[in-house]
């Protein structure tokens, strides 16, 4: 769900994916470990588009043939020219795409060339792989860049294609292993190979998040997430605390009050728990409500299906929503706020078709209800949809006009809209935007926040420094601030220690922060300790809130796994911190 805490997903402005993040040195992991990056979808793709050509020619110095200038006679020929004599008659083969004629002469060739002459050894054996894999024979292809890959163990071209095979075979976890280590010794230069490496982390990272979140224990959030979230939310009925009068029986005070409602209600009972932050009661309390068809059927729904979601089991909300939805007689609110739920839902499960419906039709059946557009403009700024997202943070604006959230939000929009498309002038006005909701709204900690990281962005670390103070200040339970700050700190002064000094507060306030856990691997990754991130990406899978955040993490995971398996297959490490 979209939770006030992290209402906009910052990007580092590197635009690649999170797994290289991980694996590389130096500013780009400085500058916003845990962002998704949705934000610079299109410069990647752009990226993508002018990389480098696919490998598939063979490959060998040219070798002098029988009968060329170099006067050599085939009776004066040793095994290794002759070798590369077969090798070159493979050559004109492989380019007039006669693959059989030129497997046979790599054949040749690899029978004639001298045992220690491994490195020409090497390339006949990658050369005839290309050729069957022209053939689409995987299986062997295999073998070949195998034997080519033990004879010279850092040979790029016979990993890539192994890594492309073994991707034909579904063999993800050893395409994966080859391409980091084609990633790692091309210095993460080639947009083929990190492409190649995106897609099968995130087809991993997909598959295990799929089986893990259907089997996943439910697990109720922190209590500061729980009111963050509810927080983000202005025209919710079932958040507001209980009205004089609406106390359960047994809750009333003992000189009694005459409004008291007298029936034992379970949505009353678990609005009372959620007053006493008794969080992990109030499902069973709704469904109390529910079973019975009391009057706040409609309400328990609602509320039963909010903590359905907060603790990940969206498949157990989306009915209760459904249902809520569905009640033509029920408060106009309360069917608003189940389809502002419902359409989070459905874009944390990537179905933004789905998604922008029901927020549009949130609108049309309530227009004046401030959360419909301030929750739709969070949506559209994911979809890329900048101005509309600026659009509907207005209508929240005139509708709130104390909606402090919504004004830094708004804020961060134009801010990113102008960064990304390096608009100076306009990147200025958002900075001044962002002054004046903090000097309008001095007690709103998501609006230096989010100013923290525009400033971040723009360098000035100093004052981005300060912003996190204030939102310590003002919210000293709130996790994400500490690792937001700790990343600072590894920017602004290279201060490990002090880095992680701050990210281990986070996991302290609060124990199931699982962006805490993430940013802690992501930066012990770096430092080479892969057995330590992989135990924190872990503890991060199992607290996340959706199968995509899930999915993410896999592939954060999986990364540093692979990366491990090259350490000790080729000796290979990245550049550490």
């Amino acid at each position: 769900m979209m939770a006030a805490s992290k209402p906009v997903d910052p990007q580092s402005g590197s635009g690649l994916p999170r797994w290289q993040l991980a694996l590389m040195v130096g500013a780009p992991i400085l500058l916003g470990a845990g962002a998704v990056y949705l934000w610079n979808r299109s410069r990647r793709k752009e990226a993508l588009s002018k990389g480098n050509c696919e490998r598939k020619t063979p490959e060998g110095r040219a070798s002098p043939v029988p009968g060329h200038p170099d006067g050599k006679q085939p009776e004066e020929m040793s095994p290794l020219d002759m070798a590369q004599a077969a090798k070159n008659k493979g050559n004109k083969y492989f380019k007039a795409c006669r693959y059989d004629s030129a497997i046979q002469c790599y054949t040749d060739a690899i029978n004639l060339c001298p045992p220690d002459q491994k490195s020409d050894l090497s390339t006949f054996y990658q050369n005839r792989a290309a050729a069957y894999e022209q053939q689409q024979k995987w299986k062997q292809v295999v073998e070949d860049c195998t034997q080519a890959v033990e004879l010279n163990p850092r040979y790029i071209k016979a990993l890539f294609r192994r890594a492309k095979a073994y991707e034909r075979l579904d063999n993800k976890k050893q395409c994966l292993e080859d391409v980091t280590a084609v990633c790692i010794l091309e210095g993460f230069q080639n947009q083929q190979s990190m492409h190649l490496a995106d897609k099968v982390l995130k087809q991993l990272g997909k598959e295990k998040a799929k089986e893990k979140y259907k089997n996943r224990e439910p697990l109720m959030p922190s209590p500061q997430f729980i009111k963050s979230y509810f927080s983000s939310f202005t025209d919710d009925i079932i958040s507001q605390p209980l009205l004089k009068g609406e106390k359960a029986d047994e809750d009333k005070d003992k000189e009694g009050e005459a409004a008291v409602v007298k029936e034992r209600s379970g949505y009353l009972k678990a609005k009372q728990f959620m007053q006493e932050e008794n969080y992990d009661k109030i499902i069973t309390e709704c469904t109390k409500e529910i079973d019975s068809h009391g009057k706040y059927t409609a309400e328990a729904l609602l509320l039963r299906a909010t903590f359905y979601l907060l603790i990940g089991n969206a498949s157990a909300a989306k009915p209760d929503l459904d249902q809520v939805i569905s009640m033509e007689d029920a408060n106009v609110k309360l069917r608003a706020n189940a389809l502002i739920k419902r359409g989070s839902m459905y874009m944390q499960q990537q179905q933004p078709v789905l998604s922008t419906q029901d927020f549009n039709l949130a609108a049309e059946i309530d227009p004046h209800n401030a959360d419909v557009y301030h929750h739709r403009g969070q949506l559209r700024i994911l979809l890329d949809q900048v101005e509309e997202a600026v659009s509907d943070f207005d209508k929240c604006i005139q509708l709130r006009p104390d909606s402090a959230l919504a004004q830094a939000q708004k804020c961060f929009a134009l801010y990113r809209q102008a960064y990304n498309g390096n608009n100076l002038s306009q990147v200025q006005s958002a900075m001044t935007g962002f002054e004046d909701v903090i000097k309008r709204f001095p007690k709103c900690a998501e609006g230096y926040a989010l100013y923290a990281q525009a400033l971040t962005d723009q360098q000035q670390f100093g004052k981005a420094d300060e912003m996190y103070d204030k939102c310590i200040e003002l919210e000293p339970d709130n996790a994400t601030t500490y690792v937001h700050k700790g990343l600072l700190q590894l920017q602004w002064k290279q201060d490990l220690d002090k880095g992680l000094e701050l990210i281990s507060k986070a996991i302290e306030i609060d124990n199931k922060c699982d962006f805490a856990y993430e940013t802690m691997g992501t930066i012990e990754v770096q430092r080479g300790n892969l057995d330590k991130a992989i135990e924190m990406f872990n503890k991060a899978i199992n607290l996340a809130k959706s199968e995509m955040e899930m999915s993410h993490l896999y592939s954060l995971c999986d990364a540093a796994y692979a990366q491990t398996e090259v350490a000790k297959k080729y000796g290979l490490k990245p550049p550490t911190l």
